[in-house]
């Protein structure tokens, strides 16, 4: 008598899971942990549970950036995105290929050259032009870490706005009322974290407060945190865009000869794993980074669902929490 064809509820018997867990993650809709996936996934293989036509064997194209490209090597912010991306798509059947580009008019014949299996695109820390470009491309689009102002692509990105909310928030509740926002602009994404600063700080962040660096590095950080200190310091705190400018905010104040935090703290925001082998260990806010990979896979794969349906997709923007990681480099401000 030929065997039972094996189902999702024997999956979720075999792992002790829910049936809604496993459908999820091998429908690709909603979200699973990366981990458990991965799980629910082998088992499936296992016991000849067949896998949706529409993801085993699919590919999805990251095209990057040079900022983004750049960024795995100083942060490695882009190196955990990809990781959780990779993680999810593995689980899925899924291949990922990275592609970089120094002109977004390179990225058309990147999606049309593509062979068979082109699942769709996913686009990391680009410039409103590339945006706009991307608006006329043949295939699911997702921008990640970024957004399309008129809304027409699906992105996934951290809530910038309230993780620098609750970066300012943390200083404030310390007692601290003179704060510097230490930044690089012009970035959309680092705007919005100007904008969750003022939020909580509203007119006490003085325009002499926002200082600006002229690249995303340590050493630009402090080279422009020994000049303002040079000029008198006139603020206890420092929020940084930024785990990288907060390092940099660091070394800055240590070769004043000012102590952090009992003299300035400062707060950085990603969330880093370098964070914590900073002297004095970094507090930070936390980005989801590699659970941003893995939801603007989610998000491909239902673009790819909506557009074999009768309906036009709607586009979706997701923003996803980030948390406060309390270390050593805060503290209440001096008497």
């Amino acid at each position: 008598m030929p065997s039972k064809r094996p189902t999702i509820a024997d999956i979720a018997q075999d792992l002790d899971l829910s049936t809604a867990t496993v459908s999820r993650a091998l429908s690709g809709r909603g979200y699973v942990r990366e981990d458990v996936a991965a799980r629910i996934h082998a088992k499936a293989q296992e016991l000849g549970y067949p896998l949706r036509e529409e993801t085993a064997g699919s590919r999805v194209l990251l095209v990057a950036s040079h900022a983004a490209l750049l960024d795995l090597q100083r942060s490695q912010f882009t190196l955990h995105v990809l990781e959780g991306l990779r993680e999810r798509a593995s689980g899925l059947g899924i291949e990922v290929e990275v592609q970089g580009y120094s002109d977004p008019a390179e990225i058309p014949p990147m999606v049309l050259d593509q062979p068979k299996g082109l699942l769709g695109i996913i686009l990391m820390t680009v410039d409103d032009a590339t945006i706009g470009l991307a608006h006329s491309l043949p295939c699911p689009v997702v921008l990640l870490n970024d957004d399309d102002p008129l809304m027409q692509i699906d992105s996934v990105a951290p809530c910038n706005r309230s993780a620098a909310a609750l970066a300012a928030g943390h200083l404030k509740a310390l007692g601290h009322r003179d704060i510097m926002f230490l930044t690089k602009p012009g970035r959309r994404t680092i705007a919005r974290r100007l904008e969750g600063v003022r939020d909580v700080l509203g007119a006490t962040l003085r325009a002499d407060h926002i200082l600006e660096v002229e690249d995303w590095t340590a050493e630009a950080a402090r080279n422009r945190v020994a000049e303002a200190l040079r000029s008198g310091p006139g603020f206890t705190a420092i929020v940084a865009a930024g785990d990288i400018l907060a390092a940099g905010a660091i070394f800055a104040i240590q070769e004043s000869g000012r102590s952090v935090p009992r003299d300035i703290s400062v707060i950085g925001i990603d969330g880093l794993p370098q964070g914590e082998f900073t002297a004095p260990a970094l507090t930070t806010i936390a980005i989801p980074m590699r659970r941003i990979g893995a939801e603007a896979l989610a998000l491909v794969q239902e673009n790819a669902r909506n557009r074999q349906s009768d309906q036009p997709p709607v586009p979706r923007k997701v923003e996803l929490g980030c948390r406060l990681i309390e270390r050593a480099s805060t503290a209440a401000p001096p008497l």
